[in-house]
């Protein structure tokens, strides 16, 4: 049991590095994306640390060679996303009672990783997939990435610490629980970082996660996957399912355990899925 107040580490800006020529980070990149570019991989969905493989797949090709195929990814429908609400809300058992400095170590955890030797795989599959230059992928899928992962911890430990004021013979005590459904995070296909955070910052707290990256950006968003497996994050805590908006986000908006969703384009989704989906606007 924890018997100690924990105090995070207050973070830095993670230093952006430059890639000039003959640097050690610039000679690493480029034997990453000489390897990511010699294979095709499949991506599957993964639901409760599992993957799941539906057979309905879509191929990932450079965006400035779309003749360079990276590989196929299987897409999501309706069966799997109510799978993927199962597992995640199976996993909010634990997760959600697990001491907050116990969350906040695995996601410490991924920003060393992600900052060390997953460095030069999270910016070279952005590269690849998203047609980013090193300098921007340096800045985007490495150094903000690792900011949010460190500053998301140390704010969130400052959440926990505050606490109303009590006045003569009184003690006030302030608590915090998760959510008791699940999130839906829906990711932009210009941005890693915001892809890594979007079902990343509401597990830090507690909460677990339905992922339905861009279908633009899926490439990178599953090397952050393996990145988040390697961690130790728990599994089923955030679950992976890309594919078509109206496939995979009907189901899920529609789903009963549905409390929060995080996306970029509203108007998208709010055309696609109608007017279930005004009305939680309207919530």
């Amino acid at each position: 049991m924890s018997n100690a107040y924990f105090k995070v580490p207050q973070p830095i800006n993670e230093p952006v590095k430059s890639y000039k020529p003959g640097s050690p980070e610039r000679e690493e990149l480029k034997k990453k994306l000489t390897e990511l570019k010699s294979k095709q991989i499949e991506v599957p969905l993964i639901i409760g640390g599992e993957e799941v493989r539906t057979g309905n797949t879509e191929k990932m090709v450079i965006p400035h060679n779309h003749s360079h195929v990276l590989g196929i990814y299987h897409k999501a429908g309706k069966k799997e996303v109510d799978m993927a609400v199962e597992a995640a809300l199976e996993a909010r058992k634990e997760w959600s009672e697990l001491p907050w400095e116990h969350r906040v170590s695995v996601f410490l955890k991924i920003a060393d990783l992600l900052a060390g030797p997953w460095r030069s795989t999270i910016n070279a599959a952005t590269m690849l997939g998203q047609s980013k230059t090193a300098y921007q992928a340096e800045i985007d899928s490495a150094a903000e990435l690792v900011d949010f992962y460190r500053y998301n911890c140390y704010f969130m430990a400052q959440l926990m610490q505050d606490q109303p004021y009590s006045g003569s013979g009184m003690w006030n005590r302030l608590e915090y629980r998760p959510l008791e459904g699940f999130i839906f995070s829906v990711t932009p296909f210009n941005f890693t970082s915001i892809a890594g955070n979007l079902p990343t910052a509401p597990a830090i707290v507690g909460n677990v996660s339905l992922w339905k990256p861009a279908s633009s950006a899926v490439y990178s968003a599953y090397w952050l996957m393996k990145l988040f497996e390697e961690a130790g994050l728990p599994k089923g805590v955030i679950n992976f399912v890309p594919g078509s908006g109206g496939q995979v986000g009907t189901p899920a908006f529609t789903n009963p355990n549905l409390l929060v969703f995080i996306l970029q384009d509203q108007q998208k989704y709010s055309r696609i899925c109608g007017k279930r989906f005004q009305k939680i606007l309207r919530i």
